[in-house]
């Protein structure tokens, strides 16, 4: 594909667009027109009408009554913006003393806006960390990236203790809160109780015990020792 054909479509529009699918694929299916709109925000109609423009532009394929994965240029712009986003989001916390809940508006807005070169400068700053203030990991400038698979906190069986490595969330009010109870990745977690049926789940953590829902107990991706040594 030419410079020629690539340049148009690099919008701010698109380049969300093939983040949020690449995200989306990394449960390792196709993403669907629904999910999409969901995590955009968007109407089913609109999402549909850029999934066309995206494929002719060579950037998705279409995965027949399944949805649509990125094509090898997709995956590499829309890897090329997640180190961006996370360099900026590491950048912020590390250097000018954001917190973790205020990071991704931030990086949102600048990571279309900066250059390539000043991204680096930020990297190397910063070490050339591995992952960002969540837990995601940053990929590397030459477009690889190591995704790493966790068992969520909700997952962990009673009486086993892991470590949080990851965060599935951007919410302030969320990560603010599990910020405060020393949620954070790092933090090594003894599952004590759960209840039946997606109920509260007990936890030790930081040498205090506390509950806390499933809903939350989701969003945080653990290691298990015997898993991830």
């Amino acid at each position: 594909m030419s410079a020629a054909a690539t340049y148009e479509p690099l919008t701010r529009s698109v380049e969300d667009y093939l983040k949020a699918i690449y995200r989306l694929s990394l449960k390792g299916q196709p993403a669907t027109t629904s999910e999409i709109a969901q995590r955009l925000e968007l109407s089913a109609p609109s999402v549909s009408g850029m999934i066309k423009r995206l494929s002719e532009q060579g950037l998705l394929a279409h995965v027949p009554y399944r949805g649509v994965e990125l094509t090898p240029e997709g995956r590499r712009v829309a890897l090329r913006m997640l180190r961006r986003h996370r360099i900026i989001e590491a950048y912020l916390v590390a250097f000018l003393k954001y917190g973790w809940e205020q990071v991704h508006q931030e990086a949102e807005r600048l990571e279309h806006a900066v250059s390539d070169a000043l991204i680096e400068r930020m990297a190397e700053a910063l070490g050339n960390p591995r992952f960002d203030p969540h837990g995601d990991p940053i990929p590397d400038a030459d477009g690889s990236v190591h995704e790493l698979v966790y068992t969520s906190l909700a997952e962990i069986p009673v009486g086993e203790t892991a470590e949080i490595r990851q965060v599935d969330t951007s919410q302030p009010e969320r990560l603010r809160y599990l910020a405060s109870r020393g949620l954070t990745p790092g933090a090594r977690v003894t599952i004590q109780h759960r209840e039946p049926f997606n109920g509260p789940i007990t936890i030790k953590v930081g040498g205090k015990r506390q509950v806390i829902g499933d809903e939350l107990g989701q969003l945080l991706l653990c290691a298990r020792p015997e898993i991830h040594p």
